[in-house]
């Protein structure tokens, strides 16, 4: 419904055809943003429910006192791989997650794994390149998440979330305390909820904009093959260059998978294209515009440094082991 509304707008309303990169740009940036803005919306009421009634500090507090040897990190990967969301989509769930105060490392495995693996993209990699790539693809990037997360975890990075996101949290807690106190009726509490919602998307969107635009423009002007020629060659630097290269791109699992394939046929190393097809749903410059309302440019540069090495080194035991 939001891409035929999109496709409305920009070819019939504006005029513009569908064949031209402006086009193209336009589109995506209005189809994209309409959707992040109405996920960010409404994952923020769903998760405002959950804290009036369930206050996801208590969930924080288990996670924190209880040994799970791992398994929470686990469960997030996973939660991300049957998510169908793209990096920035992602986004709407993850500042819920920060909201509730669910520790930065089981957030962070979500993040990366949300992106990386979803539904469409298995079936797509299952038809073209055998069940062999598709389960090392798939086992790779939930393992990337987990091991991420873990490691991220452990940084102790909570000081570099923004002031922002500090006061979400803190505000939150004490509203859902109130209420339990009290013992707030649920048509009390759902305007609060629904406002405290509407606060969150405005205060994200100039960065939604931004991101998306940036988004667009790479998704309707940058070809694909331009990226072609720097990874070619069977050399060792070619992974971590295929990744370098795949960050200003923007694009979910399911439009990169025939990208790749076009790579594959050309040459080009499975683990390198599929690292170059890792950083670009797990890692690009609108997701880390949105993200700059949640954390500071530190958190965000160890992040996608972090994920970025864990990728490479993918790459590297994909070419190894393929």
């Amino acid at each position: 419904m939001i891409q035929d509304f999109a496709d409305w707008l920009v070819y019939g309303l504006f005029g513009l055809s569908a064949d031209t990169p402006l086009g193209v740009a336009v589109n995506f940036f209005f189809y994209d943003t309409i959707k992040i803005l109405i996920l960010l919306f409404f994952i923020s009421v769903l998760m405002g429910i959950i804290n009036a009634y369930f206050p996801i500090e208590r969930l924080r507090n288990y996670l924190v006192t209880h040994k799970m040897y791992g398994l929470q990190y686990v469960l997030a990967s996973i939660f991300g791989a049957i998510t169908p969301f793209c990096s920035c989509s992602s986004i709407p769930l993850f500042i819920g997650f920060v909201k509730g105060g669910i520790p930065l490392g089981v957030t962070f495995a979500f993040l990366i794994t949300s992106p990386l693996v979803n539904e469409v993209a298995v079936a797509m990699f299952l038809g073209s390149f055998g069940l062999k790539v598709t389960l090392i693809y798939v086992i790779s990037g939930i393992l990337l998440g987990v091991i991420g997360g873990f490691v991220l975890g452990r940084m102790h990075l909570s000081p570099y979330l923004s002031d922002w996101v500090k006061q979400i949290q803190a505000s939150s807690s004490v509203q859902a305390g109130e209420w339990e106190k009290d013992h707030t009726t649920f048509i009390k509490r759902l305007p609060v909820i629904v406002r405290d919602a509407w606060k969150i998307v405005s205060g994200v969107l100039i960065y939604i904009l931004i991101g998306i635009g940036i988004g667009a423009f790479m998704h309707g002007f940058v070809p694909e093959g331009f990226f072609e020629q720097y990874m070619s060659k069977d050399n060792w630097f070619a992974v971590p260059l295929s990744v370098i290269l795949a960050v200003p791109m923007y694009a979910n699992a399911a439009g990169i998978v025939p990208v790749i394939e076009v790579f594959v046929a050309k040459g080009i190393p499975m683990g390198t294209a599929i690292a170059f097809m890792m950083a670009v749903v797990g890692l690009s410059l609108p997701e880390a515009t949105l993200l700059k309302k949640v954390m500071t440019w530190r958190l965000i540069a160890i992040f996608f440094g972090t994920v970025a090495f864990f990728i490479i080194l993918s790459g590297y035991l994909f070419n190894f082991v393929l």
